[in-house]
């Protein structure tokens, strides 16, 4: 079993609507043989990042970067996991009021370090997420999961 951890800094409605639907097209029933595991920024741990197979990345986007939650979550595991995860897939998603061009040069910047790959285009959802953002956060999440299992 492959296993495939959330890591998400949830404060409002609208990254709660979007991290269920990430986590909804991630637990689909058309893909078998993953295990999801999700866990908040402030809980997450190296061997949370050792014992995943990919990983799939939450945030709000505060003041143009990502949360400090997400932040604290990279630099726990930064150099733990250095070595051990590189190539692992994963994709992104953040919730802003605004602008997100900070927040995601930064996690592209984390990403790259640990040398992960990304497998999906971030999705970035300024004011409230509609229909449509909803169903690309479902699309994320089934493609990462698809990418560790069997379809």
């Amino acid at each position: 079993m492959r296993r495939l951890l959330i890591v998400h800094h949830t404060p409002s409605p609208a990254l709660q609507a979007m991290f269920e639907a990430v986590r909804a097209g991630a637990t689909t029933d058309e893909i078998e043989g993953v295990e999801v595991v999700a866990r908040p920024a402030l809980a997450g741990s190296a061997a949370d990042v050792l014992a995943a197979d990919g990983y799939l990345l939450g945030t709000p986007v505060n003041l143009g970067y990502m949360s400090g939650a997400l932040k604290h979550f990279f630099d726990l595991v930064y150099y733990p996991c250095l070595e051990a995860t590189v190539r692992r897939p994963y994709a992104a998603y953040l919730h802003g009021n605004n602008d997100a061009t900070g927040a995601l040069r930064a996690l592209e910047s984390i990403t790259t370090g640990l040398k992960w790959r990304a497998v999906y285009p971030p999705v970035v959802v300024t004011g409230e997420p509609g229909k449509d953002d909803l169903d690309r956060c479902w699309e994320l999440g089934a493609t990462v999961a698809a990418e560790l299992g069997t379809v």
